[in-house]
């Protein structure tokens, strides 16, 4: 293929005459332009996607974004990508289940009305405990277990995992927890894992994974674990009732005076909606 050189086609258009260069010119110029700008803007949107999947897979915070009302949230990371070590925040289908989670950072009177409620109304939680919640009540560990609930790893010390990168001390952290919970209750603990503060890395997901653990995040939650400043009651039936939506998983804190006292009518509401209660068996049970 013959060699063209923008000096051959200037001096062509010169030859042409004047009205012509001042006609052409601009044309070349401006093909030359957006050749390389159109190359610079396709190396630019390729740099972008791979930053956005890479920030999608490293962030260490989990996070929702809600639609319209009934709707399931989108998360940070997307469920098929999540499921790939075995993480969820939420059912697939449409189907109006409800799963049920509470996180158990220390015991302060209102986990045993939580539990009240629960019973009432046949519906199963996960409760995802600290070391602190097994070594001062016991007994009301015991009791989650007495009456079919499941118990999770929460870890020993509720650090920032993210922060956490070497698998012998990831494994500490969870198996403090586990050890303790066998010694309590002389049962296994089941093999479900939640990050505090919904911190995390996808190096702590493949942690968990590689010792036999499910990670559950959230679909749905509300600020409720301030002691110093608890939402009303209409606060919280706002937010959960206008937020739930098919194959929830919920988070809520047993530390929560609001959660101990309308959790009966609360999850009368949600029957009323339509919903049920469904373990997080019904995840783990896929594989």
């Amino acid at each position: 293929m013959k060699t063209i050189y923008v000096k051959d086609i200037l001096q062509k258009v010169s030859d042409a005459g004047q009205n012509h260069w001042k006609r052409v010119v601009p044309t070349v110029l401006f093909l030359c332009a957006m050749f390389f700008l159109g190359r610079s803007a396709a190396e630019m949107v390729g740099d972008m996607r791979m930053t956005n999947a890479a920030a999608i897979m490293e962030s260490e915070n989990w996070g929702l974004g809600f639609g319209k009302e009934g709707q399931k949230p989108t998360g940070n990371a997307s469920a098929s990508e999540l499921k790939k070590f075995d993480t969820y925040f939420c059912a697939e289908g449409d189907e109006k289940v409800i799963y049920l989670t509470f996180d158990c950072g220390y015991e302060n009177g209102n986990t045993e009305p939580i539990l009240d409620a629960l019973k009432k109304h046949n519906a199963p939680a996960t409760f995802f405990v600290v070391g602190h919640f097994l070594e001062s009540a016991p007994e009301i560990a015991k009791r989650m277990v007495d009456e079919g609930h499941t118990v999770g790893n929460h870890t020993y010390h509720h650090p920032d995992m993210s922060k956490i990168s070497d698998m012998a001390s990831f494994q500490t952290e969870v198996d403090d927890v586990k050890r303790l919970f066998h010694e309590v209750t002389g049962k296994e603990m089941s093999m479900y894992y939640r990050p505090p503060q919904g911190k995390y890395s996808t190096a702590n997901l493949q942690m968990a994974k590689e010792l036999g653990y499910s990670t559950f995040f959230w679909s749905l939650a509300y600020v409720d674990w301030n002691q110093d400043s608890q939402p009303s009651h209409e606060e919280a039936f706002d937010k959960l009732t206008k937020r739930i939506h098919p194959g929830a998983i919920v988070l809520l804190h047993s530390t929560s005076k609001t959660n101990g006292e309308i959790m009966d009518e609360l999850l009368t509401r949600w029957e009323e909606m339509g919903y049920c209660f469904r373990p997080l068996s019904d995840f783990t049970a896929e594989q």
